[in-house]
């Protein structure tokens, strides 16, 4: 058996996944997803700032590591629809805690920021 996963460690797998759910955008779409399953023109607009193409590649990556489950409905027009996994669903706890936390600390954060 290998040593246990050391984001401290540079060769650890689990510094690639911290990456990718540290991002803003990751984090971002996870907690627009908080309600439910949503469709891309939904999270464009709730995720303000974020580009289409952005918005694709995130929820590529966040599906791929099992975080987002895409549906495609299968039907014309296309109607295809973004959810939490379970997995992604347990992640989203931290992710609300971690927005909680940036939110209650802005005037603290805000006064000690330099331009």
């Amino acid at each position: 058996m290998g040593q246990p996963p050391n984001v401290l460690a540079r060769k650890c797998a689990s510094r690639r996944y911290l990456a990718l759910v540290a991002s803003k955008w990751s984090l971002l779409v996870i907690n627009a997803l908080d309600d439910g399953p949503a469709r891309n023109g939904f999270l464009m607009r709730k995720v303000e700032g974020i580009s289409q193409k952005m918005l694709t590649q995130t929820l590529r990556d966040l599906e791929t590591t099992g975080i987002v489950k895409r549906d495609d409905h299968g039907t014309v027009p296309p109607h295809v629809t973004y959810e939490l996994t379970p997995l992604g669903k347990s992640l989203r706890q931290e992710v609300r805690s971690l927005v909680f936390w940036v939110e209650s600390n802005v005037p603290e954060l805000s006064a000690t920021t330099r331009s």
